[in-house]
């Protein structure tokens, strides 16, 4: 009709290469690349290859019990962890995540729920993962040996 763009479809809609299917949970981390269905429930972390452009899709009837560490990420199931999306983070209205979000690009539907902190992040999330702990113990340890006094009135001058 008049004043109606036509959308461009998304990329993570193309080609799922493997699919856990409702009758089936897998106990364990899995490690994926290309596209990864989830129907049925995984307990363990689910994690893509690095420098892949690989997409995970939780369906309504799926569920994951553990972080997630990809670049597309489409939930609209459960999620009992948090969930890492360098490039592209799609939730659906049925999305239920418990854990923390840490997102470039978030697009979220009425209806989806986070229970937990959404964070944004340009850098790519498995770097950040990994290297956020020792910066910060290393910050924290400069900064304990870094202590020199301002002046008495507060750093304020006049």
């Amino acid at each position: 009709m008049l004043g109606k763009k036509k959308q461009k479809p998304r990329r993570p809609t193309g080609h799922f290469d493997t699919l856990i299917s409702s009758r089936t949970t897998v106990e364990g981390d899995v490690h994926f690349s290309g596209g990864l269905h989830v129907d049925g429930r995984i307990r363990g972390k689910v994690v893509a290859d690095e420098g892949t452009d690989a997409v995970l899709r939780v369906s309504e009837v799926g569920e994951v019990t553990g972080d997630i560490n990809a670049p597309h990420v489409i939930i609209n199931g459960t999620v009992n962890g948090d969930v890492y999306a360098s490039a592209h983070l799609e939730l659906a209205e049925k999305a239920s995540i418990n854990g923390s979000v840490y997102y470039n690009l978030i697009e979220m539907a009425m209806g989806a729920s986070v229970n937990g902190n959404l964070v944004h992040q340009r850098e790519p999330v498995g770097l950040l993962s990994q290297d956020a702990k020792a910066a910060g113990s290393v910050q924290k340890q400069a900064s304990a040996g870094d202590q020199t006094p301002e002046s008495e009135d507060g750093g304020k001058s006049e």
